[in-house]
């Protein structure tokens, strides 16, 4: 197995499922919003954490380009201190970007069709096809900009990512088991 698992997902691809599974059968804990929080908590901003978190743009807050960036580096060190722990999930916040270089990490992309992401936002939040199609390219737009205006990469660029699944073609049990079989470098 590897040391760390970093996760990157669409929005209603599966992949928080996706993340919630394979941490169960690793045993491995799920670092997921702490990274965040604890950036903002070294930072003393906790409104700043919301507003990196609100991809769906639900509480309407923005922030400064100089405070964006110490935060972004915040963000880094955090997560390089979870990461040196060993035995650890990251999803999301550029993980697959900020640990590339990190010795026995898999970085792990979770994507589907529209439709199927779609037809799992309605079934999930509980909404309507037009608001389900609306929070998916807001989340979309949210991700992929993140990533470009702090990384300068692109979020579907497949060579981020070790391993790519698609969960229209390959169900959530299924692709842990396969991930937890899945040779190292």
């Amino acid at each position: 197995m590897y040391s760390i698992y970093t996760i990157s997902r669409q929005y209603g691809s599966g992949g928080s499922s996706f993340a919630k599974l394979l941490s169960i059968k690793t045993g491995y804990p799920l670092v997921w919003r702490e990274v965040i929080n604890q950036a903002a908590i070294q930072m003393g901003s906790p409104e700043l954490a919301l507003s990196m978190i609100d991809e769906l743009n639900l509480f309407n807050l923005t922030t400064d380009e100089t405070t964006s960036l110490v935060f972004i580096d915040s963000i880094r060190k955090v997560m390089h201190e979870f990461a040196g722990k060993g035995n650890q999930i990251i999803v999301g916040r550029a993980s697959q970007i900020i640990l590339s270089d990190f010795p026995n990490v898999l970085r792990i992309r979770i994507i589907a069709s529209k439709q199927t992401r779609i037809k799992n936002i309605c079934k999930t939040k509980n909404v309507n096809y037009d608001a389900a199609a609306a929070q998916l390219e807001q989340s979309d737009s949210f991700r992929s900009n993140y990533l470009k205006k702090f990384y300068n990469v692109d979020w579907n660029d497949p060579s981020l990512y070790d391993v790519i699944i698609n969960t229209d073609q390959v169900m959530i049990d299924a692709a842990v088991e396969w991930i937890l079989h899945f040779p190292e470098k």
